[in-house]
């Protein structure tokens, strides 16, 4: 059999919620003198909230970050990526320039192309690219084709 339950007689559960604590109503009250604060110390003077970014005396850590930017090398030569993988996939076997690529969408721009050796190979492929790695390399003359490198 089921008890009404009815609004104005709910009440929490014993124990559940306490009144907090009133400090600095004198020591008979039991939070007197120092009102929960310690004795002596930054943290027991008035107004002494400090800024959000305190940390404590330490060195904060917009002060640790370095002052001043690092090296970038002016000299850098950055390669437009393509791997065997891509030319599998992507190309019928013939002969490929940097203008070719662009027209059959491997390449979006201008960069140098540098031909990287993810992948395998079985077309016959002569491809006229800046760089190309060693693995890649050998991959095109295995599987029959060449590469010349652009200046």
């Amino acid at each position: 059999m089921h008890r009404l339950i009815m609004l104005h007689a709910l009440k929490p559960a014993r124990g559940s919620r306490k009144p907090r604590k009133r400090v600095g109503r004198g020591n008979s009250a039991g939070g007197g003198t120092t009102a929960g604060r310690g004795t002596k110390g930054q943290g027991s003077r008035a107004g002494s909230k400090g800024r959000f970014t305190f940390e404590g005396g330490q060195t904060p850590l917009l002060h640790r970050q370095p002052k001043l930017g690092g090296f970038k090398n002016p000299k850098r030569v950055e390669y437009e990526v393509i791997n065997l993988s891509d030319l599998e996939k992507k190309l019928d076997a013939g002969t490929y320039d940097q203008e070719a690529l662009k027209v059959k969408g491997l390449l979006s721009t201008k960069k140098p192309v540098k031909l990287l050796g993810r992948g395998a190979l079985k077309k016959k492929f002569s491809l006229s690219v800046h760089k190309a790695s060693k693995s890649a390399k050998e991959a095109v003359e295995n599987a029959g084709g060449s590469i010349t490198l652009l200046a």
